[in-house]
């Protein structure tokens, strides 16, 4: 009789477990998949807020005067006296590996102006 009973406790344990277990489990997959939404989320409203941003009144320079590239970094601004690479950032986003490259290469003064002629085909 003891036996049996702790033979039907284990057996009712085993069943609460399996029943506990794919509850988590269909819980972390809803888990992941909301998070792989907002991720999602958060990007789009970065690539649609940085398209937006130069005709906000925050935008610190005179808007006439972006250029929109979108990629590696969102624009450049030509102002009288200076050109400025510009990188929008909305929330707690920030520079990525090429961008952080690339204003390092800004700040050690390695950019350069070419000009390049090309011949007509006659």
């Amino acid at each position: 009789m003891i036996i049996e009973t702790i033979l039907l406790s284990l057996a009712i344990l085993a069943l609460a477990f399996t029943i506990l277990y794919r509850a988590y489990s269909e819980l972390k997959h809803d888990y992941m998949q909301l998070l792989s939404s907002k991720q999602s989320m958060s990007v789009k409203y970065g690539k649609m807020s940085e398209q937006f941003i130069p005709l906000l009144q925050i935008y610190p320079y005179d808007q006439q005067n972006f250029r929109f590239l979108g990629s590696p970094v969102d624009g450049v601004q030509f102002n009288d006296d200076s050109v400025v690479f510009v990188e929008f950032k909305t929330g707690s986003s920030k520079l990525n590996k090429n961008q952080k490259r690339i204003k390092h290469l800004v700040l050690d003064g390695r950019v350069k102006f070419e000009e390049i002629h090309v011949k007509n085909p006659d």
